[in-house]
């Protein structure tokens, strides 16, 4: 049996590491596509056996899970994840999913049955939705602020179903009667749930277990770290802080920065133009803060001012929408900015990079040893 792998920081948490399935298709440049951005750069095709490849090397690896996103671009998550428990002993599943777009209660009986059958493996990332036309693929026309209010609901409802008992509730979005699942989940999936807004912040502070944020420069995590903090205190709860990155780590910092540069040789202008027009849409304050990280590069810019913080580069977010930013560096310089991340209280990393099967082994083999060699990794078996 291989490790597994965490990291313990000096505030007493233990950090997890999970990777990410690329259900939308993979490649050796920038894969982009979401928040308005049209699909591109796709070599790999998302089939179950490339999946599968990726999760059987992230569970060898020491990853606790893999992030499996939502969408219309991507195959389903929960089918796709559900096939693939199959396929691992202990890798676990983040399974992105809208809360507007099915009951809460048939979401609870989904989650539980999925508990069970994989033997307690399922994470859940609650995905509210910034993007009024992908909502409008499956009859969503609610507002921005109103999807909150709605998943707020949704949430009360889905935690009121786990708990085995008969679950009344009536809002402005669900009514229900008796809600409950056939066994309460032992235990209950972890929620994960991100969002910058004003409308979600409140969210998140009732009923995330893990408070995403895609990655930005320290200060502006610290602060977002703060706030979401801060509401938690207010309803009593302590959350736990994760962060969504690509990473790009090899020997040497130089070999790093070529592979970076590398991602970006068959973008053209146009491209990215037609991309951030998309991105621009967007009605995520959280895409919004993305874009904004690589405004100078976009108004006639340099590459070098794609690298926004020491080792934090903007260019995946050119023509990606959601995370945006990549740590780049030698595996010593990634390690050094996952544990500055930590130390602002960052206890979760869910990381990518393209192509992820290769991505994987680099940051597994190289920046994982050199997390152990500074004293910050905790190594069970």
């Amino acid at each position: 049996m291989v490790d597994f792998v965490r990291i313990v920081i000096d505030h007493g948490s233990v950090t997890a590491f999970h990777w990410f399935l690329p259900t939308s298709g993979d490649g050796r440049t920038l894969v982009g596509g979401g928040h308005g951005a049209a699909v591109r750069g796709v070599q790999r095709e998302p089939d179950i056996e490339y999946l599968a490849q990726i999760a059987r090397t992230a569970e060898q690896l020491g990853f606790e899970g893999v992030l499996t996103p939502t969408g219309t671009l991507c195959e389903d998550a929960w089918l796709t994840t559900a096939a693939l428990t199959r396929e691992t002993e202990r890798l676990k599943f983040l399974v992105a999913f809208r809360p507007g777009l099915l009951s809460p209660t048939l979401a609870a009986q989904m989650a539980a049955t999925y508990q069970r059958l994989s033997r307690g493996r399922l994470l859940l990332n609650i995905v509210t939705g910034g993007e009024t036309a992908e909502q409008a693929r499956f009859g969503d026309h609610l507002g921005h602020d109103e999807r909150y209010a709605r998943t707020d609901e949704f949430l009360t409802v889905l935690r009121g179903a786990w708990s085995g008992a008969s679950f009344d509730f009536a809002g402005n979005y669900y009514e229900v009667e008796g809600a409950t699942v056939r066994e309460a989940p032992d235990p209950a999936p972890r929620l994960y749930f991100g969002g910058s807004s004003g409308a979600a912040g409140p969210v998140a502070a009732r009923h995330a277990d893990v408070y995403l944020t895609w990655g930005e420069p320290p200060e502006q995590v610290r602060g977002k770290i703060e706030w979401v903090r801060e509401l938690a205190a207010r309803e009593g709860r302590t959350l736990r802080f994760g962060i969504r990155l690509h990473v790009v780590t090899r020997d040497s910092a130089k070999e790093a920065w070529t592979a970076a540069n590398r991602l970006l040789d068959d973008l053209d202008p146009a491209e990215i133009a037609a991309a951030q027009q998309g991105l621009a849409r967007s009605e995520s304050v959280g895409q919004q803060r993305m874009r904004a990280l690589h405004e100078t590069f976009r108004k006639g810019g340099s590459s070098h001012d794609l690298e926004i913080y020491p080792n934090l580069w903007a260019g995946v977010g050119l023509v990606r929408g959601g995370a945006g930013t990549a740590l780049v560096g030698s595996h010593a310089q990634v390690a050094e900015r996952i544990e500055e991340f930590a130390e602002l209280g960052i206890d979760e990393f869910v990381l990518s990079g393209y192509p992820h099967l290769e991505e994987a082994y680099w940051f597994g083999e190289g920046v994982l040893p050199e997390l152990t060699r500074r004293g910050l990794r905790e190594v069970a078996a």
